[in-house]
């Protein structure tokens, strides 16, 4: 089940608020754990056993790593245990396909027979589960957060379904108290339903329109150095705003049930510099990796040399994590690679001021990264590339030009110019909040006044939200891109 399909906004999600609604408070996570679950076997039920086996599992490690104690020999055995089985099953269920092929390879060019191995298929959501899951253990054994002994609160955190597929990643130890108690006001929940609309809008109207753009610009066996440029471009932005779009549909359905999710995304195509640009792209995982990977190998402390080797292992890895093709390494290394100079260069993360050189060399080294990022391949990644460099014929070829209409070239304008507007708003504002807008304010006198700016804003969302749903009931399935990680 996806959040955009006629099922989750009809049936699914109103069942599942009617129900959590008219529950009493203390039985609300339980009704939580049960929908996430039906929500995940509405795909496979067979894989929900796996899943839920990785849920004990994780739970009864917490519990040993808490009663050895903080730090102590005996947790880190513990931990070592629970994260060596975590990382088995992940290497198992994402790689093994991608190992046996690999010396399949290597074997076949020596003359040797292959290695025969049933394909195997990958969990939907396992590589978010799965992290989240380490986490767990590993802030247990920091001393970051206690040992929880309530098992229907840690297997709701690990499957709750608004971040289950796609995330963003979350920590047991940032929604625990959340779990414990959390406000569910009129306010909250329509702020979540807007923020919820407006996800929907980015996936339906924008990203999914654009998708078909770049898919044929992959595709394309002899593509002109426009057509290249064109797919570059189309991806970038498809990426964007199918992911961010995920994430505020997220963010909203948590909003809406009284929780409140880390922010995703902070307008990452504004970056000068890859190092900002980890900083606003995938927060949720760059911070994990952070936290949980690079100072777990050492960090910054081991000297200059390491920190460039644990920067770029770091990016390496998650790299790796997006996936089982050499495409994601090549595109982890990349960034790794120019992470490791700005450290060398002492490039500052947060400029003061907006310097068009730097971002736009930024710019570039982003959508280069996101090419080999969507190639399905080596090979198509060094025709695409080859095809952008070249500097040929800037005109799109024959074919891109009879499949290519005017709303999907309105619909890149309209994005990049969206991706404008609002970076340059973000990096241009003042850095104090501003106070939260009500669409009621009430006077010291009593008397009342509205917002009809506020409002205008919510009826422009409402209706787009509308309008894409009709788009969405015209087409056949419209997947979210970070499902496949």
């Amino acid at each position: 089940m996806v959040f955009s399909s006629n099922v989750f906004l009809f049936l699914f999600l109103p069942i599942f608020l009617g129900l959590y609604y008219l529950s009493g408070q203390r039985y609300r996570n339980a009704l939580l754990l049960l929908a996430s679950y039906v929500f995940y076997a509405w795909w496979r039920v067979d894989f929900l056993a796996l899943f839920a086996g990785v849920t004990l599992w994780n739970y009864w490690i917490g519990l040993k790593v808490g009663a050895a104690g903080v730090r102590t020999k005996p947790a880190q055995r513990w931990l070592l245990l629970g994260v060596g089985v975590d990382l088995c099953i992940l290497g198992y269920f994402k790689y093994a396909n991608f190992g046996v092929d690999s010396i399949n390879a290597i074997m076949t060019s020596f003359g040797l027979e292959p290695f025969i191995l049933t394909h195997v298929l990958l969990p939907i959501g396992i590589s978010f589960y799965i992290f989240e899951s380490i986490s767990y253990i590993i802030d247990v054994y920091r001393g970051d957060t206690p040992a929880t002994r309530n098992l229907i609160d840690f297997a709701a955190f690990v499957a709750i379904f608004p971040h289950l597929i796609a995330g963003p990643v979350l920590r047991f130890k940032d929604l625990a108290d959340q779990f414990n108690h959390r406000t569910h006001t009129l306010d909250k929940f329509s702020e979540g339903c807007t923020r919820f609309m407006q996800g929907f809008i980015k996936k339906v109207f924008i990203a999914d329109t654009l998708a078909v753009v770049a898919d044929h610009c992959f595709a394309l066996q002899n593509p002109s150095t426009g057509d290249a440029w064109l797919g570059a471009l189309a991806y970038t932005a498809q990426l964007y705003f199918d992911f961010s779009g995920y994430s505020d549909m997220a963010i909203g359905l948590g909003l809406m049930m009284g929780f409140r999710f880390m922010e995703n995304f902070k307008q990452p195509y504004i970056s000068q510099s890859i190092t900002e640009f980890w900083r606003r792209w995938h927060i949720s995982l760059s911070t994990w990796l952070r936290d949980y990977l690079y100072i777990t190998l050492g960090g910054n402390r081991g000297g200059t040399f390491a920190t460039y080797r644990n920067l770029f292992l770091t990016m390496l890895l998650g790299g790796l994590w997006h996936g089982a093709n050499f495409t994601y390494i090549v595109w982890g290394a990349w960034h790794g690679m120019w992470l490791a100079i700005e450290r060398a260069l002492g490039i500052n993360a947060a400029p003061q001021r907006f310097n068009l050189v730097r971002w736009a060399f930024t710019f570039l080294l982003v959508v280069m990264g996101w090419v080999i990022f969507r190639a399905e391949n080596l090979h198509v990644a060094a025709r695409m590339y080859g095809a952008m460099f070249s500097f040929g014929d800037w005109q799109l070829s024959e074919l891109n030009r009879a499949n290519l209409t005017g709303l999907q070239v309105a619909t890149l304008v309209l994005a990049y110019v969206t991706l404008a507007y609002f970076g340059l708003r973000d990096f241009y504002r003042n850095a104090r909040p501003e106070p939260k807008a009500s669409p009621v304010a009430v006077h010291a006198d009593g008397s009342l006044s509205l917002d009809w700016g506020l409002y205008a804003t919510r009826a422009l969302v409402l209706l787009l939200f509308v309008a894409s749903i009709l788009k969405l009931s015209a087409q056949s399935y419209s997947p979210f891109l970070y499902f496949q990680f």
